[in-house]
């Protein structure tokens, strides 16, 4: 069972920036926005073909998921598969709403109940297959949040997501992890555990409800917990 963390935040809030000191040697960066990093010198540590791809189809990010995870067939006559990807140690995918905008959009002119059903099918098997793959790679999910506030003025932050299927689904629920990320005063940081928030992580992992913002130190603590 692969290690699964979400960071969530709004835009600007450092949720990429986070990602700069993964070790380009053993991380893949699937790059659902197509937008780029946003660190100097990204360019020189990712490269398209080698640990990079820009790409916002859901059924390619499986695809590269299947085959991160070793299992993908190079000939179905001898079963001989492709054990190239078993290099990497962690995974980013960053973000899901690049994967469900983009979805959207390739379907805006299809009516009918059944588009956002199959958006929901293909960010939950890919959330889903993610959990299954081997124990020794972190897969990272990046995402927009949102706040919302109730009939009462109860104001929530949550993971967006497009569509009512997504939402009766609370993506946040397939994640033993989730740091809400925030620019507060002037610096970057991880919320582990946030009031009226999704934000969330294993209980006695994080002592702080601020943390910095930084995976690879994430991952570490988890890696120790």
């Amino acid at each position: 069972m692969a290690k699964i963390i979400a960071v969530m935040g709004e835009s600007g809030s450092g949720k990429t920036t986070s990602m700069q000191h993964l070790d380009p040697e053993t991380t893949y960066y699937i790059d659902c926005d197509k937008k780029g990093l946003s660190w100097r010198g990204w360019r020189n540590q990712y490269q398209t073909g080698v640990n990079y791809i820009a790409n916002d189809m859901p059924a390619i990010v499986k695809n590269l998921l299947v085959w991160l995870n070793g299992k993908r067939l190079l000939d179905e006559k001898t079963k001989r598969i492709d054990t190239s990807g078993l290099r990497f140690q962690t995974v980013v995918i960053d973000t899901l709403n690049g994967l469900m905008v983009a979805e959207e959009m390739r379907n805006v002119k299809v009516n009918g109940y059944g588009k956002w059903t199959d958006l929901a099918a293909y960010i939950y098997e890919i959330i889903d297959y993610a959990l299954t793959m081997r124990n020794d790679l972190t897969v990272v999910f990046v995402g927009h949040s949102e706040t919302i506030s109730d009939d009462n003025g109860m104001v929530f932050t949550r993971l967006k997501t497009n569509g009512r299927k997504l939402d009766k689904i609370v993506v946040e629920s397939k994640f033993t992890t989730v740091l809400l990320a925030e620019c507060k005063d002037g610096r970057y940081v991880f919320h582990t555990h946030a009031d009226h928030s999704t934000a969330k992580t294993p209980l006695g992992a994080f002592e702080e409800h601020e943390i910095e913002n930084d995976i690879v130190k994430v991952m570490k603590a988890l890696e120790e917990f």
